[in-house]
């Protein structure tokens, strides 16, 4: 017979089971992630790309050609607050479209947003950003 000790041990570890599969990204998100073939491949579709990084940041890098530039956030991490009426007005929620930013860590939160929050349905997110791209020997244009 299992005690309250036992029972209670048993819970703790299946939380904390949980907890750690959810913050180590074993969960599957909600968008579709994108490798730098893949991410290619969208563009020869035509599918529209927004580099969401900070203007300073596309001046370092250079951007993917073709992106579109809007950005997401400040230094801070707050909200732009024009992004969301900038974005909406141009993505209907049924229009597929990708993500980009530097590691992919920002467009990793604004794709749960517009899936879980706005109810956008196919959102791309480039994987490693464009340091994946670059690092890949990849081409990019200055904005």
């Amino acid at each position: 017979m299992v005690n309250l000790f036992q029972t209670n041990s048993l819970i703790l570890l299946a939380f904390l089971v949980i907890a750690l599969a959810t913050l180590s990204g074993c969960t599957k998100p909600p968008y579709t992630n994108l490798d730098n073939e893949q991410l290619k491949a969208k563009l020869d579709q035509n599918i529209p790309l927004y580099d969401v990084r900070r203007p300073e940041e596309w001046l370092q890098t250079g951007v993917v050609k073709n992106s579109r530039l809007l950005t997401f956030a400040d230094q801070s991490g707050r909200l732009k607050p024009d992004f969301i009426r900038k974005f909406t007005a141009a993505i209907g929620k049924h229009e597929a479209v990708m993500l980009i930013c530097r590691t992919g860590n920002r467009t990793d939160s604004l794709a749960r947003f517009l899936i879980e929050k706005l109810g956008y349905t196919q959102v791309y997110n480039v994987r490693r950003g464009i340091r994946g791209w670059i690092r890949e020997g990849r081409p990019v244009v200055r904005p």
